[in-house]
């Protein structure tokens, strides 16, 4: 048997540090950021009995996946709780989460013991690595999770005197939506989920069908915050005829019709926040660009002017209209950094089309936490480039990223290979470029977790220098 032991310590009582954990979403939040990890079901409660099941891929280069089954074995609230691995990657596993508190600061110690696979082959190879296979992997795990935990609990501080809100998400299963869930779940607001499907029992899901025009008013009214997330990926699939057609008629009908039905509900929400990026500003070599500057010209940008105006009839109705403009958010379990990370390990990364475009980025947490600081900011409004305050020529994000995976950034990828690779889509997605500032997000008095692209590629990819 092997264990490990990890101290985080939070600015927050013990009781509410707890409580932050018996939240469903706590388990997405403390989910490594660099896994690409499908949760099944998730009980909505750590006491005795209660499971959470999720799906990991073996191998980034196969499509073969693992179940995690982990139950909890013991509920002894503030203080503690515990679960076993019932089915998983471990022989053994056994995970205490203790919580101390002491002047008003709180400790959670997460204790594991475990057992690795395959017997005494297992411990043979393990051993003959001093034990630190595992053990480092762990390591990573418990330090993003600590990163994590003290993040989350000191921006839900910042608003921690309003009143909790009821939020109605639509785009909830993609990469941004997913984490902005269990983002607001984890801070006490009531979170429901606006799907394109028959709804699971016991879920907070209401169904729609913006092809077809289809959402039952009476579903949702009374929330207080509505966010639209949804669309067809503008990135996923080479761009045909059809293929843009639909990555406009996606944004254009479920936009207007979310923006019709709130703004003749009786009643309507405080604010819709709709997504939309910075592909609005065309294609602009070093220009500086704030959200004071003029659209650019392409697909892109008509589509982004197009999509920022479906939601004119809720701001008509009153309500408070966001429009979030954003950049590349790095993610290392999906997104454009999560599609390069396979090419990059394998020593194939270098700059694309000469480098020479400005890569305009922002942290997964940093997307998110600004989210929620424009829907709880009452004067919050308008249009917002969520982009961090240092965008990168491209060059050097490709010799950052070099750095921080510890692989040659120096393979050049030629402009004709990726046209034809990624036909159309190349220009504006990979070999153009903006060099855009949140210069809004920055007066309204949010503060940046990440503004130095380094620090942020590192918390994405667990791939820290003090560990």
């Amino acid at each position: 048997m092997y264990s490990i032991k990890h101290h985080t310590e939070v600015e927050s009582s013990i009781e509410d540090t707890f409580a932050w954990h018996e939240h469903e979403g706590s388990f997405r939040r403390l989910m490594p950021p660099w896994l690409v990890a499908e949760e099944i079901r998730a009980d909505q409660t750590l006491q005795e009995g209660s499971q959470r099941i999720f799906r990991f891929p073996l191998n980034p280069l196969l499509p073969l996946k693992m179940k995690w089954i982990a139950e909890h074995t013991e509920y002894n609230p503030p203080n503690r709780f515990s679960e076993i691995m019932v089915k998983g990657p471990f022989s053994y596993w056994k995970h205490n989460h203790d919580f101390k508190s002491e002047s008003g600061k709180t400790t959670i110690t997460d204790d594991v013991t475990y057992q690795v696979p395959f017997g005494r082959l297992g411990n043979f190879v393990d051993n003959i690595l001093g034990g630190l296979l595992v053990k480092n992997e762990l390591k990573r795990m418990f330090k993003s999770r600590e990163i994590r935990l003290q993040r989350d609990l000191k921006i839900h501080s910042q608003f921690a005197d309003m009143p909790r809100k009821r939020i109605l998400i639509a785009g909830s299963s993609g990469l941004i939506g997913t984490q902005l869930v269990a983002f607001f779940d984890t801070g006490g607001h009531d979170v429901w989920r606006l799907v394109r499907r028959p709804v699971k029992d016991g879920q907070k899901e209401i169904e729609w069908n913006p092809m077809t025009g289809e959402l039952n008013s009476e579903s949702i009214e009374g929330f207080d915050i509505v966010i639209h997330l949804g669309g067809e990926g503008i990135g996923d699939k080479r761009w045909s005829t059809k293929r843009k057609q639909q990555i406009v008629d996606s944004r254009r009908k479920s936009t207007i019709l979310l923006s019709d039905t709130l703004s003749r509900l009786k009643s309507k929400p405080d604010v819709l926040i709709v997504a939309s990026a910075i592909g609005y500003y065309g294609s602009r070599g070093d220009e500086e660009l704030t959200e004071d500057s003029q659209p650019g010209e392409g697909f892109l940008t008509d589509t982004v002017i197009s999509w920022e105006s479906y939601a004119e009839s809720a701001k008509k109705a009153g309500i408070r209209v966001v429009n979030t403009r954003n950049g590349i958010v790095l993610s290392g379990a999906g997104g454009a950094l999560g599609r390069m990370l396979l090419p990059w390990k394998m020593g194939g990364g270098g700059p694309i089309a000469g480098g020479k475009q400005w890569m305009s980025w922002i942290s997964m947490d940093d997307e998110i936490y600004a989210i929620h600081h424009l829907a709880m900011n009452e004067n919050s409004e308008g249009v917002y480039n969520m982009t961090a305050p240092t965008p990168s020529r491209q060059k050097s994000f490709a010799k950052i990223l070099g750095k921080v995976l510890r692989r040659p950034a120096i393979a050049p990828i030629p402009k004709f290979s990726m046209r034809l690779l990624f036909g159309e889509l190349a220009d504006p997605l990979l070999i153009e470029g903006q060099r855009v500032l949140p210069n809004r997000l920055l007066e309204s008095g949010y503060s940046f977790i990440h503004t130095d692209l380094e620090s942020a590629l590192r918390d994405s990819l667990g791939i820290w220098k003090n560990l």
